[in-house]
């Protein structure tokens, strides 16, 4: 399976990007959504074949959501989505579940809903960010990716569902959109109901970050 095939299928993906640690997730305490171990593969971050991944053609500049990672989805949606409560940003401090990139989380009290979004600028750093890295990391042996997927368009950029395993079914929904053939911003839900619910907010959450980098 490539990134570049339009087909659906249930193969290969997880853990954010080639070469890099995450949690993909807030873990259990925090509200339901996935929660892989974060992993170090050791094998090269050699990109993919460039036929394999989708290009954007249009990059976007994320560079000011660095220190503001949850100022990228906007209030309208997140009203939209029912967070009513302020995001918890989290910068890459050097730990391992942070190597990713900047990050933020949201929770719906009482309710084990939750929302994560992280800008994977420190994949980029080492050479594994993009779709790109996400699909070399499938394709190596001994990836921690091991499922994935092509998801629709964002907003007219390129995106996929990823995960440790399919969760979609029990309502947890791992998404990135490439944002620049060397950046992608990853959105994970959990805590919901099943795949169409929280895949529609992890595609309403990637939606309005794309609007809000587009300057809209």
């Amino acid at each position: 399976m490539s990134l570049g095939k339009t087909t659906r299928a249930s193969v290969l993906a997880g853990a954010f990007l080639m070469g890099s640690a995450l949690v993909s997730g807030c873990t259990s305490t925090t509200g339901g959504a996935a929660t892989p171990a974060p992993s170090s593969p050791g094998a090269s971050s050699e990109p993919t074949s460039d036929a394999n991944v989708p290009k954007v053609a249009s990059p976007l500049d994320a560079s000011k959501y660095e220190s503001d990672p949850c100022g990228l989805v906007p209030a309208d949606e997140l009203a939209r989505l029912k967070f009513t409560d302020p995001g918890e940003p989290r910068q890459n401090d050097g730990s391992a579940e942070n190597k990713a990139g900047p990050n933020c989380g949201w929770k719906i009290k009482g309710e084990g809903i939750s929302l994560l979004v992280i800008l994977g600028t420190g994949n980029r750093d080492r050479g594994g960010g993009g779709l790109a890295g996400i699909q070399a990391d499938y394709e190596r042996p001994n990836g921690v990716t091991k499922f994935l997927e092509r998801a629709p368009d964002v907003e007219g950029y390129p995106a996929i569902y990823w995960d440790t395993r399919d969760r979609r079914a029990t309502g947890n929904c791992s998404m990135a959109i490439g944002i620049a053939d060397d950046l992608a911003v990853s959105v994970v839900t959990g805590g919901y109901e099943g795949q169409q619910d929280s895949c529609d907010a992890a595609q309403g959450a990637a939606a309005g970050i794309v609007r809000t980098l587009k300057g809209a």
